[in-house]
């Protein structure tokens, strides 16, 4: 995922963005020991890091941008072909490896590619999951073709804090190195990504360890050498612990001590012991199932197949939606009335007429209108006892759902099973211990965003007492994690 420089092409080309001078110099100079060395470049564009060693190696996919790199660099080999075909045959072993991967989100990351990259991750023995990013990749494929004692530095996505399918990736690291070293960079290295971007480190090939060196540090400099960890973790703890999860190694230990103890009280609750949490219903063709008030008298759709709904996390924009509230988007002809049709019962000749339609022609030829046993009926509309921001700004948003109303898949849908409990926890939701919570348990997505999974809502904890963990400690840590997240 590489960033542009003064001197690199604009755009944006398969998944990749061009890396500054200051970083792609500090990555080399930490990698190559002597003049010697031969240094791979596995995306190389336009030639970043390849500028900093002269016994460099470069892959390149894009042919434009590979002959850019030649006409700077004449005097190294730089191959234009896939990264993962190349690395299943070629024959060459490196001291080193410096780059930024490609950034290619799992939707895009399929075909030959994919299976290449699948069978270099299965021939190392890590198994990565479908919705991998192809970064996770590119670093198994590179670790493969280092010499033992070799060393690799990448530029990667943070992500690599908090991803899942980061963590059989951190797995195999510390099973074929004696260093591996997360640096956490706050000042976004490149401004022009809404991706934060941090740096791995990996030293001594054939080795292994059971720790990671974690740096957080503020703003990156140039450094001829990695910089020294801030903090030490043992791997099987963080993931019994947290999952993994090393952004939770923003916070200070004090901070996350405090947080462990309430999570091992048995007096405090999870969202998930009380309360079921899922997505709400996919329509397929929005423009079609939605209607207005106007638009559903002029199609003559009856009241009785239309359901009030809520479309968009921003419309949580209090601790109750009432049918006052409804009422005023309805008046205000919104459209926030879903078209909800039974899948087996006759339908009035209105209805029908409506589903004949142009628009109704289209909303049929949608993928999950033709995934469905009959086209126009909606699953999963569920009226649910609360509404939770599934993507959030500074503060995630819990609404009773007092008006009853449906949602899209754009917001959490909470039904209690445990009334009881949840009358004792969910008047803490507002406290800076549960906020602190879903920046834990949550993720962020770029541009400021936090997301909330289903899986991730679930662990959402509810202390016994929110006040009485360090109102201060917890709430440096909150600000702490939110400055991450550049809200």
């Amino acid at each position: 995922m590489n960033v542009v420089s003064p001197t690199a092409i604009s755009g944006k080309v398969a998944g990749q963005f061009f890396t500054s001078e200051n970083v792609a110099r500090s990555l080399v100079s930490w990698v190559v020991r002597t003049a010697s060395d031969v240094l791979l470049d596995p995306s190389c564009g336009d030639g970043a890091f390849l500028a900093h060693h002269g016994r460099s190696r470069g892959i390149e996919r894009d042919p434009y941008t590979a002959w850019v790199a030649r006409e700077r660099f004449p005097t190294i080999a730089i191959d234009s072909t896939d990264f993962f075909d190349w690395a299943l045959q070629t024959r060459e072993r490196f001291e080193c490896v410096a780059g930024n991967p490609p950034f290619i989100r799992y939707q895009n990351f399929k075909g030959l590619t994919k299976a290449a990259a699948s069978l270099i991750c299965k021939e190392n023995g890590v198994k990565l999951s479908g919705l991998s990013s192809a970064w996770t990749a590119f670093i198994v494929a590179s670790a493969s073709l280092l010499k033992r004692g070799g060393r690799m530095a990448f530029v990667v996505p943070a992500e690599i804090g908090h991803a899942p399918y980061a963590t059989p990736l951190i797995d195999y690291l510390l099973s074929e190195f004696s260093t591996v070293q997360v640096i956490a960079v706050k000042e976004k290295l490149f401004p022009r990504l809404s991706e934060d971007c941090w740096l791995l480190y990996c030293d001594g090939r054939g080795g292994r360890t059971s720790n990671i060196h974690f740096t957080k540090t503020e703003r990156f400099e140039f450094l001829n050498s990695p910089p020294s960890p801030t903090s030490f973790f043992d791997w099987g703890e963080l993931k019994a612990s947290w999952h993994g999860r090393l952004r939770t190694l923003l916070i200070s230990d004090r901070a996350r001590k405090a947080y462990a103890n309430a999570k091992v009280c048995q007096r405090s609750s999870r969202f998930g012991d009380f309360a079921k949490i899922g997505i709400g219903y996919i329509t397929g063709d929005n423009r079609f199932f939605h209607l207005s008030r106007s638009s559903a008298k002029r199609e003559g759709i009856p009241s009785e197949y239309l359901v009030p709904t809520i479309r968009r996390g921003k419309s949580l924009v209090g601790d109750v939606i009432n049918a006052a509230i409804v009422d005023q988007w309805i008046a205000d002809d919104e459209e926030c009335l879903l078209l909800a049709l039974p899948a087996a019962s006759e339908l009035p000749t209105s209805v029908l007429t409506y589903l004949e339609s142009q628009a109704g022609h289209q909303a049929r030829k949608a993928y999950k209108c033709r995934k469905r046993p009959v086209w126009y009926s909606v699953p999963g509309i569920v009226r649910p006892d609360y509404l939770l921001q599934y993507m959030a700004g500074a503060t995630v948003r819990l609404s009773r759902n007092d008006a009853g109303a449906a949602c899209t898949n754009s917001i959490l849908c909470v039904q209690l099973f445990d009334h009881c409990l949840a009358r004792q926890a969910l008047p803490t939701w507002n406290t800076n211990f549960v906020r602190l919570s879903c920046e834990l348990e949550g993720h962020p997505l770029g541009g400021g965003m936090l997301k909330l999974e289903p899986g991730e809502a679930s662990r959402i904890l509810f202390p016994h007492d929110a006040e009485a963990h360090e109102p201060k400690l917890i709430r440096d840590a909150l600000s702490e994690l939110r400055s991450w997240r550049h809200v």
